[in-house]
């Protein structure tokens, strides 16, 4: 496998039921990239997230990751007994070998999140945002070399939203790991993501998240008024993407003030 990239999936075929979920689908992420699977319900992208972990396996296709690869996972929910008396702390510390993590390292990485005032919560006592900053921190514990988030934001408002993706590319600056998200919150994920795969059981488009806004699957896919919204860039255009994402300059100097943004 190249070192490009720490996990590469090509060709994913899978059925469920007699049902296509998806055909003939490819992702890659690289190190230090944040990749962004979108697309409508159904369209196959928790499958296609699951197939790449290793927790499903496809009818065809293949998936490589780099030799001795760590994952972290943060899963779209998790369902806990709301009477069960354990404190957000204790619940970091479940399935962790002893020794592995102290409490002073899962205070860290809770701050790290900025979940650290509820560090000793009952866990069915905190806020739906703070159940995903948790699960985040859970992920981390285990050092990543990829943190992999199935819908994030998932139960948070708008503002929040905003605040855990602006979470996210900071922990992939911060500790240099790679980011793969699933994730339908296209208005604001579109703005905090390297690399866009857009499925409907197959890969649509992928490439730069302002290429992609410009596909005519993407904008088939979900409308015109979607596509001319998306605000995707608020500075200076001296350059143009190709269609995998990397930075082609250009020569027409008529566009270096060109805005992509919005409003």
């Amino acid at each position: 496998m190249s070192d490009d990239y720490l996990i590469k999936a090509d060709g994913i075929e899978v059925s469920i039921g007699g049902r296509r979920i998806l055909s003939h689908a490819d992702a890659r992420v690289g190190a230090g990239e944040i990749v962004t699977l979108i697309g409508p319900n159904g369209a196959g992208k928790t499958t296609l997230l699951r197939v790449m972990l290793g927790l499903m396996s496809a009818d065809r296709g293949t998936v490589q990751r780099r030799a001795e690869l760590t994952i972290g996972y943060m899963p779209q929910k998790l369902v806990l007994d709301p009477a069960l008396p354990l404190t957000v702390n204790g619940f970091l510390g479940l399935g962790i070998p002893r020794g592995d993590t102290g409490h002073g390292r899962r205070l860290a990485v809770l701050d790290e999140v900025g979940a650290g005032l509820v560090a000793d919560s009952p866990i069915g006592d905190i806020s739906g945002g703070e159940m995903q900053r948790v699960l985040m921190a859970r992920a981390l514990l285990r050092e990543p070399d990829l943190l992999v988030l199935d819908e994030p934001v998932q139960g948070v408002d708008v503002v929040g939203q905003a605040d855990l993706y602006a979470l996210i590319r900071h922990i992939r600056d911060d500790r240099g790991c790679a980011v793969l998200m699933v994730s339908h919150d296209l208005h604001v994920v579109m703005a905090a993501t390297d690399r866009v795969i857009c499925l409907n059981q197959h890969v649509c488009c992928a490439g730069h998240p302002e290429t992609v806004s410009r596909h005519p699957e993407f904008v088939s896919m979900f409308g015109e008024n979607v596509a001319a919204e998306l605000a995707v860039y608020h500075h200076r255009h001296d350059h143009d993407h190709d269609v995998h994402g990397d930075v082609v300059p250009h020569h027409d100097h008529d566009h270096d003030h060109e805005d992509y943004s919005h409003g």
